[in-house]
């Protein structure tokens, strides 16, 4: 069940209202039968594997609470990590391997006959096993308690709003709000559908409408000139962040509306003027999860610094393979450890520069500058990331390199008709006008959310806004029900 889709608009209805119904001891009952539902209209066998993570973890988690050994806890922990990735590498990431060294060996002329596994990757198989990695991190660390109620804990694991794609909760925010009473509160309820309309109107109209340009181009890149390429590059840079942090608006928005508070997954990142910053404010849920429970053991900055190098390049290559079994995630990622590392070696001659041009004095012009500079380099790591392979992005990279600028303007107008990319000129204003309206959106709650954005603004203000993003997902989204990008991760 995607929340695109005419059965999440049933679903969901009859889930909230049911949950207000009913007394708060039953709840849990609810959300969990919901949640295995919700994740069963995928493929209903999978759901064992939820199953299987939840029994292993909430066992671990009681066995290291139950001693005070530290070797005994690390034990526990040892299997809990060995189940969880286990599964994740089985079917995530063991053709993907087999393969590597299946090319290898047969580049080397040697025996090449490696094993695949003919199966279907699990749908959000790296998210909640990563959630519940957190919770037995925890509690071995002793951060907290070991869950006791078992379907309460079942529930953490399987909350179907951030199921499937995040945001990747922790235990220490998301596993005490299951506790607590959630009456119907009005605020709260339109707080959550208006946060769920806007994440639907980022899929709808503008995700989805720059992926019928963006994939096209980018499933073949050989056929298209660097003007369509560019322009692909761009789309795709909206693309993938509207399709992404709308799912995430609409999971934030679904819980909000029952009561639950989930974290924060996006800051408006394409305002970030550096690349540290860009991750502080792209997929905070996964970033700062690999801070917490990986970064910051290996030592973090507070090492050498060809260490500290070191340990850059070794998380963001993780955090690249985490999003896909492809050595083009392996380049994305390395490539933003890549950015980190120049930052570094690269501060006392931007430094000069800001002296040299003046730039302290320009604080408006500077910020501009970085934000433009840094929106850029991650445009650049994009294309890795949405290329078919690495030989697709070098050729992509290669076009837009040998750009004319004299001729790019023809070459972009001749190429949005070329191949039936699109139907013209309406669908290249309708996606440029969805750009805007974000971008002028987020430049107008630069001090705060969406919420309280509009929470400012005169009733007639609002309401006019909302019967304008209904018409516009009406009259101009792409009702294709296309699967969110994050689903295959």
């Amino acid at each position: 069940m995607q929340f695109n889709s005419l059965e999440y608009l049933i679903f969901f209805p009859i889930v909230a209202a049911l949950y207000f119904a009913l007394p708060h001891r039953f709840r849990w009952i609810l959300l969990l039968a919901a949640s295995y539902f919700f994740y069963m209209c995928w493929k209903a066998e999978y759901a064992l594997l939820i199953l299987l993570s939840t029994l292993v973890d909430y066992w671990a988690a009681l066995r290291m609470g139950a001693t005070e050994q530290r070797k005994r806890r690390r034990r526990y922990l040892v299997v809990s990590l060995i189940v969880n990735l286990g599964l994740l590498f089985s079917f995530k990431y063991f053709n993907f391997v087999s393969h590597s060294i299946q090319g290898l060996l047969g580049g080397l002329d040697l025996s090449n006959d490696f094993p695949m596994l003919n199966i279907l990757l699990p749908v959000g198989i790296s998210f909640y096993t990563f959630q519940t990695l957190s919770y037995t991190i925890d509690v071995y660390r002793g951060v907290r308690e070991p869950e006791r109620h078992f379907g309460i804990f079942a529930v953490y694991v399987s909350f179907f709003p951030q199921l499937v794609a995040g945001p990747i909760e922790r235990s220490t925010r998301l596993l005490p709000q299951f506790f607590e009473r959630h009456g119907f509160e009005y605020n709260r309820v339109v707080d959550g559908l208006r946060l769920m309309l806007w994440g639907f109107f980022k899929k709808i109209v503008i995700a989805d409408r720059l992926a019928v340009y963006v994939n096209q181009v980018y499933n073949h890149p050989g056929d298209f000139s660097t003007g369509p390429l560019i322009l692909a590059t761009y789309f795709f840079a909206f693309q993938i962040y509207c399709d992404f942090s709308g799912y995430t608006d609409i999971a934030i928005g679904s819980a909000r509306v029952m009561g639950y508070d989930l974290m924060e997954n996006f800051r408006r990142p394409y305002f970030a003027r550096s690349i540290a910053e860009f991750w502080r404010r792209w997929h905070i849920s996964l970033s700062s999860w690999f801070r917490d429970y990986l970064y910051i053991s290996l030592g973090g900055s507070r090492v050498w610094r060809w260490r500290w190098y070191y340990n850059l390049i070794l998380v963001f290559t993780l955090s690249g393979l985490w999003h896909g079994a492809n050595w083009t995630f392996f380049a994305w990622g390395a490539l933003h450890g890549g950015y980190m590392i120049m930052s570094d070696l690269t501060r006392p001659i931007r430094e000069k520069l800001v002296s040299v041009f003046r730039l302290r004095r320009r604080p408006t012009l500077r910020k501009w500058l970085q934000a433009g500079i840094t929106f850029h380099l991650v445009l650049l790591a994009w294309v890795f990331f949405r290329a078919n392979s690495l030989g697709d992005a070098v050729l992509i990279l290669r076009k837009i390199a040998a750009v004319d600028l004299a001729d790019l303007a023809a070459d972009l107008t001749r190429g949005f008709y070329a191949n039936d990319l699109s139907r013209g000129w309406f669908d290249l204003g309708a996606a440029l006008a969805g750009i805007g309206l974000l971008l002028g959106l987020q430049l107008a709650q630069r001090r705060g959310g969406l919420s309280s954005f509009l929470g400012t603004r005169p009733v007639w203000q609002r309401w006019g806004l909302y019967y304008a993003v209904v018409m516009a997902i009406i009259l101009f989204g792409v009702y294709e029900h296309a699967e969110f990008i994050y689903f295959q991760f």
